[in-house]
């Protein structure tokens, strides 16, 4: 059988028979999520418009919510940063201060915050909707804070370009601005749009996933411990460069998500929203509840509707204010689980239903989802869970939380598992099942390796399989069997997950060409140093090194999927498997995959059985010279079936040549 079926999704997310047990609660989440939606008709997403700092014809109003505040007043540079009568903010109800001020009082990039008093306390504090944080590069500002909010009026406002492209399959790149330039400082959202973007078009992805875009304190956090979360980080250029950025990439036919993070706050009080009226609750759980125990952060309370428009405020203001394709949801399964999942091993569908669920939060995602959806119905959504809990991507009325994607975070986990022993002991049945291990009714991004992987204190999967000679046997025509081994792994790894992933693909920037170094932010331990926090693309585009090889495949496996626009509509399906020799094909859309991992054995006339006489023409080859290899298979050939008489049912028998460590793609050409 040459045609695959269509990857289809079942009616009911309790098709499955072991969730058939939890269809009920399954149930209880979408009525949940129901009433959570009825009730937030009195908290609409319009915290960013409500709240912050705005024009009101020829003046400004301030609004902020405050409810243990007893005194607060607005200042900044415009007033010498004084806390007088002109400048007070009064209560308006619901623990609401506002202020209406001059025209003339504040001016486009104007320092600002405010100064609250609390029964028995006072401080410094900075707008919960701020949408433009700096940060003093030479020490302290006023009140010694390092930060402070800034009027972003410009005299007029950014004008689009270009639109939205459309795309079936996420193809991602994952990218982090301030470490994409072969420099030993931050780099800039001009330098990404201008150096960065045409490389990563030019390579064949259609989805840029940009990291630490919310303003985040402390830089080595990779942006994950978040501030402020309206405001971009200042680090990197103005919001109008983030917004050249993402229409230059529209542009370029490029869709951009953005890495979101609503799973916790940075525990900061005077830049983020740490007692930010005094109270430690505000936003976040109280009590031990409130805090997060390996991340050292706050943790939101997503039963109260004032946070969840908090929340579901930044959903819309980013997907218009930014023109956003979309989100990466990040820390979701700390937010599934009262214990975050933490030291928790999921091992059966009643880990995922327990009282250790925590359902406002579930409820929250489905809320999130079903509001993005409605705002931009071609936005994406994908969930970065490493529990597996079923659901996630189904939709809200299965009782799933809707999600467009889920990560498959397993398979890296394999693939790093398997760097741990010889290649020789690899066990085919175990690749091909850990690969396709996944729910069916739900759409899933496969990946090798993301940022995760590349950590100082871990390795990329080149390092784990090159090791030292990484540093010194990279150049053409070096006699060195881990290089030889690593790219051809390198490169069969990568080939093997996008053929078999769900419904698209990912690399974090720099590990399509194999990048040596791992990332290690600036920070005390290390001298404060930027050597690990750079991409060297000079390595990528030096015709003597390896590199260029590795990344002249990637593009041409991403061009082969393009080219077959259903390639992901369509499931694999195992042709033949053998683990003694290292053997593992399969068909997708139209193609075959024959992938021999045996590190030495040859296959001068390897044999695949199929029911029906076909011819095929070879479209891709691993060992190809350009890419780094040996060149063993060529390209001027087609294979055609014989027939077989030694069945009581008549057989085609296919013969191929195929070396070891190599994979080959053919496309079915014809039926003779």
């Amino acid at each position: 059988m040459l045609s695959c079926e269509f990857n289809n999704l079942p009616q009911k997310l309790y098709a499955d028979d072991w969730l058939k047990p939890f269809q009920p609660v399954l149930q209880k989440r979408f009525a949940a999520f129901k009433r959570k939606r009825e009730e937030m008709r009195a908290y609409p997403p319009d915290w960013h418009e409500i709240f912050g700092l705005h024009r009101l014809g020829r003046n400004w109003i301030f609004r902020e919510w405050l409810p243990n505040a007893t005194n607060v007043w607005l200042t900044g540079t415009f007033n010498n940063w004084l806390r007088n009568d002109e400048c007070r903010l009064q209560p308006i109800g619901d623990g609401v201060w506002e202020g209406v001020f001059h025209g003339d009082m504040l001016h486009h990039l104007d320092c600002y915050g405010l100064f609250v008093q609390w029964n028995g306390g006072e401080g410094f504090r900075l707008p919960s909707a701020a949408t433009r944080v700096v940060r003093h590069q030479s020490g302290m500002s006023q009140y010694g804070v390092a930060f402070n909010a800034q009027v972003w009026d410009p005299p007029s406002p950014y004008i689009w370009k270009n639109t939205s492209p459309h795309a079936d399959s996420p193809l991602i790149y994952e990218a982090h601005v301030g470490m994409a330039q072969e420099k030993d400082a931050i780099g800039t959202f001009r330098e990404f749009k201008e150096l960065t973007l045409p490389r990563i078009a030019d390579a064949g992805y259609n989805t840029v996933q940009l990291m630490a875009v919310q303003e985040h304190p402390f830089y080595g956090s990779f942006g994950y411990h978040v501030s402020n979360f309206f405001s971009i980080c200042d680090l990197f250029g103005t919001p109008d460069e983030l917004k050249e950025l993402i229409d230059a990439a529209h542009g370029l036919g490029l869709r951009v998500v953005m890495d979101f993070v609503q799973s916790h706050s940075v525990k900061n009080e005077i830049e983020g929203l740490g007692y930010q009226d005094g109270t430690p609750y505000l936003y976040f759980h109280d009590g031990a509840r409130g805090w997060h125990p390996a991340w050292d952060s706050r943790c939101f309370d997503y039963a109260k509707p004032q946070v969840c428009r908090f929340l579901l405020s930044q959903c819309r203001f980013w997907l218009e204010e930014y023109h956003l394709d979309g989100f990466r949801f990040d820390g979701v399964t700390s937010m599934l689980y009262r214990d975050h999942g933490l030291y928790h091993v999921f091992s059966g569908y009643d880990d995922y239903f327990s009282d250790n669920v925590d359902g406002d939060a579930v409820t929250y995602l489905a809320l999130a989802n079903d509001f993005i959806h409605s705002l931009r119905p071609d936005a994406w959504t994908f969930a970065e869970d490493v529990s597996g809990m079923p659901g996630l991507a189904a939709s809200v009325e299965q009782g799933g939380c809707g999600f467009d994607f889920r990560f498959a975070m397993g398979v890296p986990d394999l693939w790093f598992k398997l760097c741990d022993t010889l290649d020789e002991y690899w066990n085919m049945d175990h690749l091909w099942y850990e690969l396709n291990n996944r729910r069916q009714d739900e759409k899933s991004i496969a990946y090798v390796e993301c940022h995760d992987q590349a950590m100082v204190g871990g390795q990329t999967l080149i390092f784990k399989l090159i090791g030292a000679d990484m540093y010194y046997q990279m150049q053409l025509g070096s006699q060195s069997m881990m290089v030889d081994r690593g790219i051809a792994l390198h490169k069969m790894a990568r080939l093997l997950t996008i053929a078999t992933a769900g419904h698209g693909y990912l690399n974090f920037m720099g590990n399509e060409f194999g990048h040596p170094e791992w990332i290690d932010f600036p920070r005390d331990g290390n001298g404060w140093s930027f050597a690990h926090a750079k991409r060297l693309w000079s390595l990528r585009d030096n015709p003597a090194l390896r590199y260029k090889g590795l990344a002249e495949f990637d593009h041409a496996m991403l061009t082969l999927v393009r080219n077959h626009p259903d390639f992901y509509k369509m499931k694999p399906f195992l042709v033949r498997i053998d683990d003694q020799d290292k053997i593992l094909c399969f068909m997708r859309n139209g193609l075959l995959f024959c992938f021999n991992f045996h590190p030495v054995k040859s296959q001068p006339e390897f044999e695949l059985q199929f029911d029906e006489a076909v011819t095929f023409e070879p479209v891709f080859d691993s060992d190809n010279v350009f890419y780094g290899g040996f060149g063993r298979v060529g390209s001027d050939w087609t294979v055609t079936t014989e027939t077989d008489d030694d069945f009581e049912e008549k057989r085609y028998s296919l013969k191929l040549y195929l070396p070891c460590r190599t994979a080959i793609v053919l496309r079915l050409k014809y039926n003779p």
